[in-house]
């Protein structure tokens, strides 16, 4: 099932506002969030990791590798990380 852009990044947001400031999410944890079937939410993994470039893109998250920022114009390899951003705000 796919979901719209603005669901999964309402759920990014919301999962970030629950973890204290300087912590991250993974984005396999949105993904299970929306569907609660493994292969659903296997194959909803590349639009959350599509979403979480966007919102890097605008600084509201960062996507992270370790202690490394990633370019978000760039699709990484690997397992990332999503944190609070510059921008980041959420109601």
């Amino acid at each position: 099932m796919t979901h719209p852009d603005d669901v999964i990044a309402s759920r990014v947001l919301h999962l970030l506002e629950q973890r204290a400031v300087g912590t991250s999410i993974c984005p396999s944890e949105v993904a299970r969030s929306l569907e609660q079937d493994e292969p659903a939410w296997r194959a909803l993994m590349p639009e959350v990791r599509r979403v979480a470039r966007a919102l890097a893109a605008a600084e509201i998250i960062d996507l992270t590798q370790g202690d490394d920022r990633l370019n978000p114009d760039k699709e990484p390899e690997g397992p990332i990380r999503l944190r609070r951003g510059a921008y980041f705000k959420h109601p």
